[in-house]
């Protein structure tokens, strides 16, 4: 049975729409595949560490040459990335803030973003130099944002450092089946989170 991993970065709890989005999401895939393995990752509670001058010393060099030190450093990013590996599906869950995303969920993006392990850089190419090692995964970003206007043609589509960044970082990483639902206008009586349930339930039954 292949593995779900749902990520979660809202600082939110119970009043999170993106967790209720992913809530969703998780509830119509196992009325879908009722053996469905859904593993969660809790980035917007759990403290996601920043990386360190250790964590790089350990990054790019060999494992055979790391210290016990960068062995140490690279714990959580080790973890997080076996993570991605192991699933076949990846739903990442997300609220706007200040027009980009949570900080914590970039400190996660900071670790998975790994050269020799989601990624390969060649020096030879430097306008392309991203080979991404990540392979037949699908993606679903299911986000909320206060606004409205930020897609393509709209008044605010300069101001998305969301979902450009988000696909960008997963695009690098080798992964380009990525699927988008969002919300928008949650502050201003715009899109309300039935809409969400119910595109999920199209997007995951057609």
């Amino acid at each position: 049975m292949s593995k779900v991993l749902i990520i979660n970065a809202s600082a939110r709890k119970e009043r999170s729409l993106s967790r209720q989005m992913t809530n969703m999401f998780a509830e119509t895939w196992k009325e879908k595949y009722p053996n469905a393995n859904i593993v969660y990752r809790e980035v917007g509670q759990e403290h996601i560490p920043h990386v360190s001058e250790e964590w790089i010393a350990g990054a790019f060099k060999p494992a055979e040459l790391r210290t016990a030190e960068n062995v140490e450093a690279l714990k959580i990013s080790d973890l997080l990335i076996a993570e991605l590996k192991e699933a076949s599906t990846i739903v990442l869950g997300s609220p706007m803030y200040n027009w980009s995303v949570p900080s914590a969920l970039k400190a996660y993006i900071d670790q998975i973003l790994r050269v020799n392990e989601t990624i390969l850089i060649d020096k030879e190419r430097p306008q392309n130099p991203y080979i991404g090692l990540l392979k037949n995964k699908k993606v679903y970003l299911l986000m909320v944002r206060g606004n409205n206007g930020y897609g393509q043609g709209e008044f605010f589509e300069h101001m998305d450092f969301q979902s450009k960044y988000l696909k960008t970082v997963f695009n690098v990483m080798g992964l380009e089946d990525i699927e988008e639902i969002t919300i928008n206008g949650v502050e201003f009586k715009g899109e309300s989170i039935e809409s969400a349930e119910e595109r999920i339930k199209q997007l995951l039954n057609k």
